[in-house]
């Protein structure tokens, strides 16, 4: 079983710029990857995904164009490029495994069977 695991995360001040990243105790070759994030109390959210091999994105409304998902397959890592950093953007950012190749817009928190930790993205005003 391949375990995702995120890091970069922490605390910037509104209008910065983080770059986290999602490596694999095995690897990702063959699997749609994704970001989801989640606030105490509220749903995962959806953030982005990406197809295998690369090529194809899809992103959540709310960081559309602010936020940019992109993969190495030679080093088996997933990135979530996030500029221009809002508060609302507050929460545990989840990287996740599809459990095939393809994903889309509407991708599903219950379409990828395998999470990593997360990591905390704190943004303050």
């Amino acid at each position: 079983q391949v375990q995702p695991v995120e890091s970069g995360g922490g605390l910037v001040q509104a209008g910065a710029s983080l770059r986290l990243s999602c490596a694999a105790s095995g690897t990702f070759s063959g699997y749609a990857m994704a970001w989801f994030r989640q606030v105490p109390g509220k749903e995962r959210e959806f953030i982005a995904a990406i197809n295998w091999p690369g090529g194809f994105t899809y992103y959540g409304d709310s960081v559309k164009g602010r936020f940019t998902i992109s993969r190495d397959n030679a080093k088996n890592t997933v990135y979530l490029q996030m500029n221009s950093l809002e508060p609302e953007d507050t929460a545990v950012y989840y990287c996740a495994k599809h459990r095939g190749p393809f994903t889309s817009a509407r991708a599903q928190h219950t379409d990828f069977p395998s999470w990593g930790p997360g990591t905390q993205v704190t943004v303050s005003s």
